[in-house]
């Protein structure tokens, strides 16, 4: 059965892990690593060094570790944007199509990050391509017919091409929001939205990016689709409120924590992968592993991207590093610092605004395993999404195949990235 092998593939990975439920989403809840053991501190110096030149912990899995290990030899082959490049090059064309507005200084904040060399690299769009792919397995009954570009379609890649596309135009309208809430002055190594263009644009920009994205998703007439995308949304203001309006205990807790990470960027690809499988007729079990990869990519990733914005450079983040500690974002790595030196609690409590705070909370964060307890985490996360495209069901398709490898390739590069 399909949920006997999920089980032993989980329980094979991850026999050294304690995972903790958290509360959340009705219909699905997530678990998180929890208590690992800490060691010794080393000094400041020699974790920062080895926090900027490491490649992060090895994989926990055997069977990942030699995947992982071999993933050079095999890049070109399986390389994850390789493999959808000619669609993520027609999903640019169309993105840039649909924010067309009849404002030209609305059409020109609406397109700002969608026009070519600032687009990013569509890690969510190829997530999306390559899920679309993985699970091209045989389906009981054809979709029914929907318009899309003015001809009415069965095709079913073409409804799931939509998807990436509503993805990408959610996940930018968050970024625009997130850019005026922060006040940043950076993204994606240009000048943000908010800061060329003012913060009242900047919201109405992102406003008009979820409202086309509504229009999209309405186009593919699936109740369960425009549900799943819908709480999506619901789920980026819950987790942006979470991250304003904490009391003291919640700000000091990586349950609250991780079920704001949830919200904040795992809701939108989990659901998406979701999507994908719904939209090809998959069974319940394979949606939920479908659900279960994007979660814990999507939680890796962010985990990965606390640890840079301590160890990353502004030039290789595109954005300024140490940005959340000086805005009062408590994150992971501060989290396990706190366990392990329990008079940071005070430092975090009474704020950052004093930059001698920032300075002690870094002090402690150096002498702590905050830094690699956090990746050691990504890593179990990384493991998870990867257990779960091991457990759907076998299929011998060369494509499949191709697709599945560089799905799990992902969560490698995630865990390893440096921006």
């Amino acid at each position: 059965m399909l949920f006997s092998r999920i089980s032993k593939n989980l329980r094979g990975s991850f026999n050294s892990c304690r995972w903790f439920r958290s509360i959340g989403d009705h219909n699905h809840c997530f678990l998180s690593p929890h208590n690992f053991h800490s060691r010794g501190g080393d000094s400041t110096q020699q974790v920062m060094r080895s926090l900027i030149f490491s490649k992060g912990p090895a994989l926990h899995s055997s069977r990942y570790l030699i995947h992982h290990q071999s993933s050079s030899i095999v890049e070109d082959e399986h390389d994850p944007f390789s493999l959808v490049a000619d669609e993520l090059s027609l999903l640019g064309n169309k993105l840039r199509a649909m924010v067309v507005a009849e404002v030209p200084k609305l059409a020109s904040a609406a397109e700002y990050f969608f026009k070519m060399g600032v687009e990013g690299k569509r890690f969510r769009p190829t997530v999306l391509l390559l899920m679309s792919t993985a699970l091209n397995l045989p389906i009981h009954e054809a979709p029914p017919p929907i318009e899309i570009g003015g001809t009415l379609t069965t095709d079913v890649r073409l409804r799931q091409q939509r998807i990436a596309e509503i993805t990408e135009m959610i996940h930018v309208a968050s970024l625009l929001h997130d850019d005026v809430l922060d006040d940043a002055d950076t993204r994606r190594g240009i000048g943000s939205l908010n800061f060329v263009m003012g913060n009242k644009l900047a919201v109405l920009a992102g406003d008009f990016l979820l409202s086309r994205a509504c229009v999209a998703l309405a186009s593919l007439k699936n109740t369960e689709v425009v549900s799943l995308l819908a709480k999506v949304v619901e789920h980026l203001v819950t987790g942006e409120t979470m991250q304003m309006t904490t009391t003291s205990d919640q700000r000091c807790s990586m349950e609250y924590y991780m079920q704001k990470t949830y919200y904040k960027t795992a809701s939108l690809i989990s659901n998406s992968c979701k999507a994908i499988a719904i939209l090809a007729g998959q069974t319940a079990e394979v949606a939920m592993l479908a659900f279960e990869y994007g979660k814990n990519l999507g939680l890796a990733f962010q985990l990965i991207d606390d640890v840079l914005d301590f160890t990353g450079t502004s030039a290789s983040l595109g954005k300024g590093s140490l940005s959340d500690i000086r805005h009062g974002i408590v994150t992971a790595p501060i989290l396990f610092a706190m366990e392990e030196f329990p008079q940071l609690r005070a430092i975090v409590d009474e704020g950052f605004e004093n930059p001698a705070n920032v300075d002690l909370a870094l002090e402690y964060l150096g002498k702590s395993r905050g830094i690699q307890r956090t990746r050691e985490l990504a890593v179990e996360h990384a493991n998870l999404a990867a257990a779960a495209i091991d457990s759907l069901p076998e299929n011998d398709d060369e494509d499949v195949r191709k697709s599945r490898k560089a799905l799990i390739d992902l969560t490698h590069r995630v865990i390893t990235r440096t921006k």
